[in-house]
C-alpha cells in the first residue's frame, strides 16, 4: 500500500524550549571538554563536526529537524564531545564499558562508530524525505544505508590523510589502539549502527515526519 502524507501536523519539531536545552547543553559540552582536553589538537579534530553544525543549528531558523533527529544529533555530539575531551582511547565511558564488557581495549571507538551510522542514517532519511521525491520504502532505506556507509569512508581518508600529514601526532586522532582491522571494524560497525536505526526508528520517523502507512511505493 502506498504511503499517503497527512494533512497535519507535518512534521513534529522540538518546542524552541527543547531545542534551546539540546543546544546548550552541547555547547556546555564543548566548554567543559575544552578546558579538560587531554590534546587540544585532538579535541579540534574530533570535534570539528560539532562546531560546524552547531552554529548552523542555532542561527538557521529555516532548520527544523524532528524531534527524533534532534536528540539523536545531540547524543551523536556527546558522544564525539567525550572521544576529544579525553580521546578515544582513553574516554571514561569506555574505560566503563571495558570493565563492563571485559574487553581488551577501551570499545569508545566502537561506539563512536556505530553510532556513526546511527546517526546519519535518519539524518539522510529525513533530508531525503523533504528534499526528493523518494517515499518510505525499500530505495529510501538503501539510499540512507549507503549514505551513512559514504560518509564513514569519508572519514576514514580522513584519518588517513591526517596519519600522513601528522605521523605520530595523529596516533590519539587515529585510536586504532594496535588493532590493524581497526578501520574495517569501523565501517562494519557504522553498518550495523545505521541498520538498527532504520530497523528501530523509521516507523517513529514516519509519525514525526507526518507519513501515514507503511511502506512506501
Amino acid at each position: 500500500m502506498s504511503a499517503t502524507v497527512v494533512d497535519a501536523p507535518l512534521r513534529r519539531t522540538p518546542s524552541r524550549r527543547e531545542g534551546a536545552v539540546l543546544l546548550g547543553g552541547v555547547a556546555l559540552a564543548m566548554l567543559v571538554s575544552f578546558v579538560v582536553a587531554r590534546d587540544r589538537m585532538t579535541w579540534a579534530m574530533e570535534t570539528f563536526w560539532v562546531m560546524l553544525a552547531l552554529p548552523w543549528l542555532a542561527l538557521d531558523r529555516r532548520l527544523a529537524p524532528t524531534r527524533l533527529l534532534a536528540w539523536l544529533l545531540a547524543l551523536h555530539a556527546l558522544v564525539l564531545i567525550e572521544g576529544g575531551a579525553y580521546t578515544y582511547a582513553k574516554a571514561p565511558l569506555g574505560e566503563w564499558l571495558r570493565d563492563v564488557l571485559h574487553t581488551q581495549r577501551n570499545p569508545w571507538d566502537r561506539v563512536g562508530h556505530f553510532v556513526q551510522g546511527f546517526v546519519p542514517a535518519i539524518l539522510a532519511r529525513e533530508v531525503l524525505l523533504r528534499k526528493t521525491p523518494l517515499r518510505p520504502g525499500a530505495w529510501l532505506t538503501y539510499l540512507c544505508i549507503t549514505a551513512a556507509l559514504s560518509f564513514s569512508a569519508f572519514f576514514e581518508l580522513i584519518e588517513w590523510w591526517s596519519a600522513l600529514a601528522l605521523g605520530a601526532d595523529a596516533d590519539a586522532f587515529l585510536a586504532t589502539q594496535g588493532d590493524a582491522w581497526d578501520t574495517q571494524w569501523d565501517m562494519f560497525l557504522c553498518l550495523c549502527g545505521a541498520l538498527a536505526s532504520l530497523a528501530l526508528l523509521s516507523r517513529m520517523h514516519d509519525r514525526q515526519m507526518g507519513w501515514a502507512g507503511g511502506r512506501g511505493r
